[in-house]
């Protein structure tokens, strides 16, 4: 049936009307009808649709019900990954951070009149990234662990705050916005309300709330979820798109595109007002209709954060400051002592349960038997409960005045509680560990859990509960034994199908193609992270010279200490270990590595250097590009200034080639970057 014109006029002009309404709501709040009328315009819109479905856009407003109900969520690798912050509790660690950044920038020889700072309310949400082409929303993915999240387009459509189009016309034709999903406090209220009439389980905050939100496969069920957004930058963008200078002026560009951005956001200059920020922010929290945990600064400049650089997995322009954790007074019943996975036996107190910041606590750590002498705990105490950080719950303190006289010390045990083996504390160290190593079956349970996490060997299906029933029926005793498991055992495990079975055998055999980095992160050495994992890798090539590498040897390493060069030392000298290892082996488990005798010594011909590559190259790829810089040493940034060395443009090269040509940095066509690779290379 054909539609006519003037219905066609219609409904373009209904969606017209309801996305500028949607856009005066949820980013200028500043609406320009009343509910009643929004909801007369969708009703209309709707019907028209539902009578001439060919009128149906993908980015009508009557489009975010929500999909069919997925399986399962699949992944989204980060093309620019999503960093986390550091945190700062004190006025002292701003002020430590503020001198950092004054001493950073001091010695690259920029001044300054003190730091503008972008502060903004941190809000207490699920971060996720969502992808623009051509300023349709393309997809949509939660942080997960940075480098790797899950993909939730279909969930994100829903949320009647996230634009399905950009307004105006001068966004990038790719943009990967970075903001915050949370549920209004308002919301949260009504959810539990309803939730609690139908006899269901409520949510303990609005940060849950908005998780699991998110993360539900029937998108129908997240549309009925009150989920809103807020923005705060931007990932993967075209190389066309001229950046602004400033983190403050990109938020600008995106509230105009229709992204919504807190309205709280301001820039300060300088340490004092920083905090000043930061009092009336913790002053008008409670009045505020979402919920914040504290306050991030970032500096303002782009090419001041480009200066100032990262460390790890977070920026070293950027800080959260945490309010303090919420408070709560309850008795401490008694006090367990648990093993984790390298024997640590910490003392975790079983609480009278209380409610605080948002969640019912009956367990809380104290941390190791130093902080109990220094606090006076005891069995029997009214202590007072912290969720440090808001999200560890600990025991602050006693209050001496209200305690029993039936109220009992609590004492080390001189026997491991799992496996009996004696309990070892070391002069100096505050922790007490168990001797018994790999007998000791906590220790066994928790090596095999962290062997097999994601970012370690990244074992998918092999999760905590099936690792304690393959320990607890004698199936596994050490890692390598993971590797020799038959479908047939793991079917035979409960709630283990065949179906499930087979998947598992298969991801354990995909998991032995693995990187050094990872198979050492995997190893559970003392303090040897993922940060510490890759530098040993990247400045030993092999597993071989890493396990006879001496202390000395090893502090030339990146980050090492002569802490964790001995904590290495004494983990490879082993004999147990190196078993376990050889068995790895054996079973098949391998990386690439480079032979150490090859490795170049000594200054590399681009040390110092800073390269940016821009465009399209014919003969590699924009990674393989780096990775060949990076191996002659130079350092591969992402964007152009007066430090730069030189810019490497490709075909249709963009705003970085123009930056370059005016600050009179030296431009590589693909043909001299080629000749320069092969130069250094010979």
């Amino acid at each position: 049936m054909a539609i006519p014109a003037e219905v066609k006029q219609l409904s373009s002009e209904l969606r017209t009307q309801l996305q500028e309404h949607n856009y005066r709501y949820y980013v200028l709040d500043d609406p320009s009808v009343p509910d009643a009328e929004y909801d007369r315009l969708f009703r209309e819109l709707q019907a028209l649709e539902a009578q001439y479905p060919e009128l149906i856009t993908p980015d009508s407003p009557t489009q975010r019900v929500g999909a069919e109900p997925l399986a399962s969520f699949g992944q989204v690798r980060h093309t620019v990954p999503m960093l986390s912050l550091a945190n700062a509790f004190a006025e002292s660690e701003v002020l430590a951070f503020n001198r950092r950044i004054c001493e950073r920038l001091q010695k690259a020889g920029l001044q300054h009149a003190g730091i503008d700072y972008a502060c903004e309310p941190k809000l207490d949400g699920l971060a996720v990234s969502i992808l623009y082409i051509d300023g349709s929303l393309h997809q949509a993915a939660t942080r997960g662990d940075g480098a790797t999240g899950e993909d939730i387009t279909q969930n994100v459509r829903t949320i009647p705050a996230v634009p399905l189009h950009l307004r105006g016309s001068d966004f990038p034709p790719v943009l990967e916005v970075r903001g915050e999903v949370y549920m209004p406090k308002a919301g949260f209220a009504a959810l539990n309300q309803r939730a609690e009439q139908r006899g269901e389980k409520i949510f303990a905050n609005p940060r849950n709330a908005a998780a699991g939100s998110l993360r539900q496969l029937d998108p129908k069920i997240t549309a009925t979820r009150p989920l809103a957004i807020f923005c705060y930058g931007i990932g993967q963008v075209d190389d066309m798109f001229a950046m602004p200078e400033r983190h403050s002026e990109l938020l600008a560009c995106l509230k105009a595109w229709g992204l919504p951005v807190c309205p709280e956001n301001k820039v300060v200059n300088g340490e004092q007002e920083c905090l000043d920020f930061y009092a009336k922010l913790a002053q008008k929290r409670a009045q505020l209709p979402y919920e914040i945990d504290g306050v991030v600064y970032k500096v303002d400049r782009f090419d001041w954060q480009q200066t100032l650089g990262f460390v790890s997995r977070a920026p070293r322009w950027a800080v959260a400051h945490k309010f303090p954790a919420q408070e709560e007074m309850t008795q401490l019943v008694d006090v367990e002592f648990q093993v984790g996975r390298t024997g640590v036996l910490t003392p975790v107190a079983r609480l009278q349960p209380v409610f605080v910041g948002g969640v019912t606590v009956s367990n809380a750590t104290l941390h190791n038997m130093d902080e109990i002498a220094r606090k006076d705990v005891r069995i029997g105490d009214t202590v007072i409960v912290r969720r440090a950080g808001d999200v560890i719950p600990e025991v602050v303190s006693s209050i001496k005045e209200k305690r029993p006289k039936n109220s009992r010390e609590i004492v080390l045990p001189t026997q491991c509680p799992v496996c009996g083996s004696d309990v070892i504390r070391a002069e100096g160290e505050a922790a007490a560990r168990c001797s018994g190593g790999l007998f000791c079956e906590a220790q066994r349970k928790e090596a095999i859990k962290h062997f097999a996490s994601r970012k370690a060997m990244d074992i998918e299906g092999l999760g905590d509960k099936i690792v304690e029933q393959l320990v607890d029926e004698g199936l596994i005793r050490d890692v390598a034994d993971i590797f020799v498991l038959r479908g047939s055992q793991l079917a035979a495990l409960e709630r283990m199908g065949d179906k499930s079975a087979e998947n598992l055998v298969q991801a354990i055999a995909q998991s032995k193609q693995t990187t050094l980095a990872r198979f050492l992160f995997a190893l559970g050495i003392r303090e040897v992270g993922e940060a510490t994992a890759k530098n040993l890798s990247e400045h030993y090539g092999g597993l071989a010279a890493i396990m006879q590498a001496d202390v000395e040897m090893l502090q030339t390493v990146s980050d090492v200490g002569p802490v964790v060069a001995q904590h290495i030392v004494a983990f490879f000298r082993q004999t147990h270990n190196q078993e376990v290892i050889a068995k790895l082996q054996a079973a098949g488990v391998q990386w690439e590595e480079c032979d150490p005798a090859q490795k170049t010594v000594g200054p590399q011909p681009l040390d110092g250097q800073t390269y940016v590559l821009t465009g399209t190259l014919s003969s590699m790829t924009r990674d393989e590009a780096k990775a060949k810089l990076q191996a002659l040493g130079a350092k591969v940034a992402g964007s152009v200034s007066k430090k730069t060395s030189a810019v490497v443009a490709g075909a249709e090269a963009g705003s970085k080639l123009t930056k370059a040509q005016d600050l009179g940095v030296d431009v590589l066509d693909e043909e001299a970057f080629l000749a320069l690779l092969d130069k250094l290379s010979s």
